[in-house]
């Protein structure tokens, strides 16, 4: 299986690689945020089963590149960090993280942690790498032109309207959490964002006339609930 190692320490890069290939991984090393990027779009070679993802990276934080990479796509992401307190494992997993490994760490710890997130099914509907269209029944998603339409008919969003109904629809039936879409969308963990997500769920069920698209799961969060084709 192929495995992308996100790490700028080239020293520590190498041994864990060995250690990785011993265990069967195929590794493919990036030592900033935007090569990783690179390397997780669409190609000919197979997708990476998962990401091992520094934060400390030279070019842009690890938590950015984590949102960016779970917005693409549903590969696994394990944050391995020398940060290890709680609120930036909470907030590290609120933006979509599998897991979180706190440096120094144990590497037989750490493969059992690969392979854990490697055995979850991917939800259905859920959006794979290389995936520029989402389409739930007459809702049609554009992610690179941030379009939305309603039986052929464009529906005017704002950034955060779009960046909410973009998130819920690479996941349908699945409930995010209300500290997740808050952390993933308005890049907070501020508890007053609250009112606000409630404003644009209310927002979006009303623009796409659609008022069961988006399911309230009472005191966890929001899922969105696919439409009949």
């Amino acid at each position: 299986m192929r495995l992308l190692l996100v790490e700028d320490d080239d020293h520590v890069a190498a041994a864990l690689s060995a250690i990785l290939a011993r265990h069967g991984f195929d590794v493919v090393h990036a030592r900033s945020g935007e090569e990783a990027l690179q390397a997780l779009l669409p190609a000919e070679t197979a997708p990476f089963g998962v990401v091992l993802l520094d934060l400390g990276l030279p070019d842009q934080d690890g938590y950015e590149v984590c949102g960016k990479i779970r917005k693409r796509g549903s590969t696994p992401v394990i944050m391995v960090t020398a940060r290890s307190d709680v609120r930036s494992r909470i907030h590290g997993l609120n933006l979509g993280a599998d897991d979180y490994v706190v440096k120094p760490y144990d590497t037989g710890e750490l493969i059992a942690r690969i392979h854990a997130v490697i055995r979850r099914p991917t939800p259905a509907g859920a959006v794979v790498p290389g995936d520029s269209k989402l389409r739930l029944g007459p809702v049609h998603i554009e992610l690179p032109t941030r379009q939305v339409s309603v039986d052929g008919s464009v529906v005017q969003l704002t950034r955060k309207e779009f960046d909410l109904l973009a998130l819920l629809a690479q996941r349908p039936g699945v409930v995010f959490r209300r500290e997740q879409i808050i952390s993933e969308v308005w890049r907070t963990s501020w508890e007053g964002t609250g009112r606000t997500l409630e404003v644009h769920v209310a927002s979006l069920r009303s623009k796409l006339h659609m008022p069961a698209l988006i399911e309230t799961v009472r005191g966890v969060g929001y899922r969105l609930v696919a439409p009949a084709t």
